[in-house]
């Protein structure tokens, strides 16, 4: 007999009446980093926690992590037995880094029965579509990294959304999230560095009623960062102390030759020293809605292009205010960081210690 189609499992809801969905076959544990990037010092070590979820009820076996030559783990395995379905336990072990920068890609597995287990669990349920369920499998991210950085406290003022700020925790910040009101100079004083979060000044409209007290902050001796903004829906045009314009320029070619145009520069030099080479591995893309026009004391600090087009500039810009610095950026830190891109977090780093 031949059945066509695939089978599906029949809901009632008493709500939103027959539900059909597809009948989804999985392993008997799900496996999952609550962390999903970790940064370590070169042959240092750190906690790695791995939760174990049941799919039915009595999983029991073995959990262990996969790793690149040269690093370790300790212990070898942890010993799970779940007893119910849904139930989840969290085991630690204990990842120690290489002595050399590099980055790694760490594999849970779950041995049950003389087979192996990697998969996550990632359900996706929208009114519009029907359920889904994603089963990748369950990677750290880890990076060993020589990075040195300077200052400790950071206000972050989010935007659409992005998790920048968890990649500076990581880094070794203390970070504050701020809100529009928070931006008065006496509020800031006390930040090493202000980041604002990507299409900030898309999406708060009080921002632009609040940028007296940031820039007040950056005459003072602060530094602010701007990450990308697009250029169309802009609450406000004035983005910054000096003139600066937005535009649609982008390169996407995540390979693109990066040229530094001020190799001594600052954010170039300290701490840590930024060459070609940091803006390797780099993924999707170098950057976004770079500026086009820009006050002279902004000075641009890369040039960089698609194949086929002339070099942009506008990816990178610095200026002196006051006794301060004003950072705007068309890079792309919302991915690379996420990412764990060496040179990414170097460079952003670096930004973060203009003045200090």
């Amino acid at each position: 007999m031949v059945i066509s189609g695939e089978p599906l499992q029949v809901i009632g809801d008493r709500v939103k009446g027959e539900i059909r969905q597809r009948l989804e076959v999985t392993p008997p544990v799900s496996l999952n980093f609550p962390d999903d990037l970790e940064l370590f010092a070169p042959g240092t070590s750190r906690p790695v926690v791995v939760e174990v979820t049941s799919a039915r009820a009595g999983a029991t076996g073995t959990l262990h992590l996969e790793t690149p030559a040269g690093w370790k783990v300790i212990p070898a395995t942890h010993a799970f037995s779940l007893t119910n379905y849904n139930e989840t336990a969290r085991f630690t072990f204990t990842l120690t880094a290489p002595t050399n920068t590099t980055t790694a890609r760490i594999l849970a597995t779950a041995d049950i029965d003389g087979t192996s287990y990697h998969n996550r669990r990632v359900e996706i349920h929208h009114d519009h579509i029907p359920s889904l369920l994603l089963q990748p499998p369950a990677r750290l991210r880890a990076l060993s990294i020589d990075l040195a950085i300077r200052g400790h406290q950071v206000g972050y003022l989010p935007g659409a959304g992005d998790s920048v700020a968890e990649c500076l925790q990581r880094m070794g910040y203390a970070v504050t999230f701020l809100t529009d009101a928070d931006l008065t100079a006496d509020h800031l004083r006390s930040f090493d560095a202000v980041v604002i979060g990507i299409r900030a000044f898309n999406t708060r409209a009080d921002l632009s009623q609040n940028l007296s007290g940031l820039f007040a902050y950056v005459e003072g001796g602060g530094n602010v960062i701007v990450q990308y903004n697009t250029s169309d829906g802009l609450q406000n045009t004035r983005l910054a102390p000096y003139e600066l314009k937005l535009s649609h320029d982008r390169v996407t070619d995540e390979t693109a030759p990066v040229t530094l145009l001020v190799p001594d520069h600052p954010a170039f030099t300290t701490p840590n020293r930024i060459v070609p080479s940091d803006f390797d591995g780099w993924v999707q893309e170098r950057g976004l809605y770079f500026a086009s026009e820009w006050d002279d004391h902004f000075t641009p600090l890369l040039a960089c292009n698609d194949p086929g087009e002339p070099p942009k500039t506008g990816s990178l810009l610095v200026a002196h205010y006051g006794r301060g610095y004003f950072v705007y950026t068309g890079l792309s830190w919302f991915r690379e960081l996420p990412e764990g891109v060496p040179g990414a977090y170097r460079l952003f780093a670096n930004l973060i210690s203009l003045g200090k």
